[in-house]
């Protein structure tokens, strides 16, 4: 909805309320055209069912006053008398129009002094849930938003099983854009799995002020561009959805508005100089670890390298025994003699199961492995006698990767080598031609909403030849620091700034094994409670919460018995 659509909705959403509230505000000792004037209405109505006039400003909150008006409508109806279950089920089930009902049908007086203290217990206990939901709805929303790292893209900065907590106040809390949507959930209602929210109508891109722009080398979570997706790893038709319902992702800012960025043999260079990486990140490369006596699993375990699979050898299994190792294998191969090998995860099978089910395994280390290593864990295995070699892969220049960046036969780019490219900034005008168009026409059609076509060596925007391209928003350009194995804008282009959520500022709790079963979840001790950006290692605080909060539970203790002896 434009600017003028949205003022006719309010004009007529302020003619629904004063049709159905005029004499309910003449009953309260008000007069009629007080329930017209929009803004003014709506404090008088506060005054009308006796609550705070700072409610008001709840209802101008979208997503939270979806959960204020139906309290609104309640509380009016119970201004009148109108106290029943009944009744209040029938306010909110006709969305406030049975309020027309006693507006015109009943004979109702006011009760200016009416107690607000529900009734009863269950009364009660539902008028707590759903403040307690208001207070977490707007603290999810502009404030703080927990968050859990599913995938490896930057690892080791970030690992999968950090539980964070996202601030969204940093770069200033992104107004919702879609405004009827359930809260505190994204895209999708949990059980049922249907999508939370109605496509329209949405409101215009806003965003409030924080204390602080995206600067180069933040770990930003953002809304994913590229994303289609209604439900991961299932094969379906995408679905349009608005930015704001769009997935979370997150990853580094290695290029903001007006660099020129290029990857070169994987590094990141900004305006022709490689970009220099805070002390608490951990980016990772693809090495092969050669060793002429095999590369023991063992190894890779003690430097916390997960990301690998053991390969076993085994005699025939009976049915029995292929149950109880099903769960853990990645896939199998039956060889010509009758064995079997078997591929696991880096965590292979425990020990328990072979044991228990009398299996007859042996792993095999093959000479030569590929994983993603860092620069710490390459020089432990540089000094290690058993390693003879640990080679980075690189893709060398113009060898043209599948499915990246501009999607153009004529930027034969790949993740180790790209650009140069230039990173949009807000009122920067480009040159455009039948060469450059690739890299902003995403930009030009699906960020900022122009029509483009191309008419033989003719570009045309909205319907006019253009030879140049002025942008309306910043871009940015973002990468995982799990360099070879990180879906990023490698693969699908800019971040435009109306898709920036927030940044972690906090990892709260951390587990391995967290894509396996609950039961096999350890907490990462170090990782609890440390913070996420900054320029040294990682420090957790864990230690000091526990005191703080051993000592509340002792301070308590004493001032409860001496105010127990007075």
């Amino acid at each position: 909805m434009n600017g003028t659509q949205w003022i006719i909705f309010i004009l007529v959403v302020q003619v629904i309320h004063f049709l159905g509230t005029w004499k309910l505000y003449v009953k309260a000792g008000r007069k009629a055209w007080e329930a017209i004037v929009p803004i003014y209405n709506a404090i008088v109505l506060m005054q009308i069912i006796n609550r705070p006039k700072w409610w008001v400003i709840l209802l101008f909150i979208p997503i939270i006053n979806l959960l204020m008006f139906p309290v609104i409508w309640v509380e009016t109806i119970r201004s009148y008398g109108r106290n029943s279950l009944l009744e209040s089920w029938l306010v909110v089930l006709t969305l406030g129009f049975y309020i027309y009902y006693v507006n015109y049908a009943l004979d109702v007086k006011y009760i200016e002094n009416r107690s607000l203290h529900p009734g009863t217990a269950l009364g009660e206990w539902v008028s707590s849930i759903v403040f307690a939901v208001v207070a977490a709805t707007l603290v999810h929303t502009y404030f703080i938003q927990p968050y859990v790292i599913p995938t490896g893209s930057l690892e080791r900065t970030l690992r999968v099983g950090d539980f964070l907590f996202v601030s969204k106040f940093h770069y200033g809390a992104r107004t919702p854009m879609t405004t009827v949507a359930a809260p505190m959930v994204h895209d999708t209602l949990p059980i049922i799995g249907t999508k939370s929210y109605l496509n329209k109508p949405q409101l215009p891109y806003f965003r409030l002020p924080g204390f602080t722009k995206v600067e180069r080398n933040d770990i930003v979570v953002f809304s994913w561009p590229a994303d289609t997706v209604r439900q991961f790893f299932r094969a379906e038709a995408g679905v349009k959805k608005p930015i704001d319902k769009k997935s979370n992702y997150v990853k580094r800012c290695v290029g903001i508005p007006g660099d020129s960025l290029e990857v070169r043999d994987g590094y990141v260079f900004i305006n022709g100089k490689q970009l220099a990486l805070p002390g608490s990140a951990k980016p990772q490369y693809d090495y092969i670890i050669y060793s002429q006596k095999g590369v023991s699993s063992r190894i890779l375990d003690q430097l916390g390298i997960t990301d690998f699979t053991r390969k076993y050898i085994s005699g025939p299994v009976s049915q029995q025994q292929a149950q109880a190792i099903n769960p853990y294998l990645k896939g199998f191969n039956q060889l010509a003699d009758g064995q079997l090998e078997l591929y696991t995860g880096n965590s292979g099978f425990p020990a328990d199961v072979i044991r228990n089910n009398r299996l007859s395994l042996k792993e095999v280390t093959d000479r030569e492995r590929m994983v993603p290593l860092t620069d710490e864990m390459v020089s432990t295995l540089r000094k290690d006698a058993s390693i003879d070699s640990v080679v980075r892969q690189v893709v060398p220049k113009g060898r043209r990767g599948i499915n990246l960046f501009p999607q153009s036969p004529d930027y034969p780019w790949n993740y180790s080598q790209m650009g140069p490219i230039y990173i949009p900034k807000e009122g920067t005008t480009v040159s455009l031609d039948l060469k450059t168009l690739p890299l902003y026409k995403k930009i030009i059609r699906e960020y900022e909403g122009n029509t483009l076509a191309v008419n033989g060596n003719q570009i045309l925007i909205n319907g006019n030849v253009a030879d140049s391209y002025t942008f309306q928003q910043d871009y940015y350009w973002m990468m995982g620091d799990n360099r070879d194995h990180s879906e990023d804008s490698r693969a699908w282009g800019y971040v435009p700034e109306n898709h920036i959520v927030g940044t972690p500022i906090f990892i709260w709790m951390s587990f391995d094994n967290f894509t396996e079963p609950m039961s096999k979840w350890r907490p990462r001790w170090d990782r609890i409670f440390t913070t996420v950006n900054g320029d040294g290692e990682p420090k957790s605080y864990f230690k000091y919460f526990l005191i703080l909060l051993a000592g509340y539970f002792v301070g308590s203790w004493f001032w409860k018995r001496k105010k127990a002896k007075k």
